[in-house]
């Protein structure tokens, strides 16, 4: 392993909090990522705030408890630097800078709360070797606990990116307004009406568990079609019968329809008739930017 760049990536979402540790092998063409752990913990930040409008006590006490978890772990792994991001949940609630502090105090892991928008250029920027697949114009998709991220991109360059207060827990929940709906169709109907062909490009854990129940592909599509028989099937079980007979993590099982439902309709507003899973999150966007950072401070 002493060929390889370390790093540690934590995000910490509406639904569960991430843990990465990947390593980075520099060669002739380039570098080359390997995810070497990822641990992830169901706390599911969202319910407390999307309904209360803060981070209760419990939930404070679960997500410091499991950063330093984290912490042990990423001691351990000893990597070069570790980046640590929060979402939508965090966004919203009115104790989410003092959660962060508290976690800063009790773990030392500095813990940046990021704006949609700067969510999505996470998602997306220094990846594009690996989820730009054609000259046509494509749709960066990821459904998280909270929020709903998009960029669009043209001729291989981000055009246009925006970050809706539509995620699965909120769905689940029953806290999206239908204001929120009309302006995300409103926004990719303005937006994509000059393509007259587009593919949409997934991220998320729902769509990377789709794209598995799917008999999905590497580099190949699955259909808007297939992803809407997939949902019917899913729809046939109920959340307990997702874990036990589809073995399907319990906060995978309830949330998993919500997010189809999201991911379609962007699908359908947005006219894109199939779309790509490269199965990559914000963690990995992460990992990409500390080693941009490292080439940076190494020159």
């Amino acid at each position: 392993m002493s060929d390889f760049l370390r790093f540690a990536a934590i995000d910490i979402g509406s639904n569960a909090i991430r843990l990465l540790l990947s390593a980075v092998f520099e060669n002739g063409s380039g570098p080359v990522f390997k995810k070497m752990s990822l641990t992830r913990m169901p706390i599911r930040l969202g319910r407390d705030a999307f309904l209360t409008g803060e981070i209760s006590t419990q939930k404070t006490l679960e997500l410091v408890t499991a950063m330093k978890g984290f912490q042990h772990l990423i001691n351990a792994y000893a990597p070069l630097n570790t980046m640590a991001c929060a979402t939508s949940a965090m966004r919203v609630a009115e104790n989410g800078s003092q959660v962060c502090r508290q976690i800063q105090l009790e773990t030392g892991l500095v813990v940046d709360i990021i704006s949609g928008k700067r969510e999505a250029e996470i998602l997306f920027n220094n990846r594009r070797e690996a989820i730009l697949h054609k000259d046509e114009p494509s749709m960066f998709v990821d459904v998280g606990g909270g929020s709903t991220e998009i960029t669009l991109y043209s001729e291989g360059q981000a055009v246009t990116s925006e970050s809706f207060n539509i995620g699965t827990v909120r769905v689940l929940e029953d806290v999206v307004p239908k204001s929120e709906w009309k302006q995300l169709k409103s926004w990719l109907q303005t937006h994509t009406k000059a393509f007259t062909q587009i593919s949409a490009i997934g991220s998320g854990g729902n769509i990377n568990k789709t794209f598995r129940l799917a008999g999905g592909k590497a580099g190949k599509p699955i259909s808007y079609k297939k992803l809407k028989e997939i949902a019917a099937y899913l729809d046939g079980f109920t959340n307990d019968q997702r874990v036990t007979e589809l073995g399907m993590r319990p906060d995978r099982a309830d949330v998993i329809l919500p997010a189809l439902a999201i991911y379609r309709r962007v699908m359908k507003w947005g006219q894109a008739d199939q779309i790509y899973v490269p199965i990559l999150g914000l963690a990995d966007g992460m990992i990409h930017i500390l080693h941009q950072k490292y080439l940076n401070e190494s020159e």
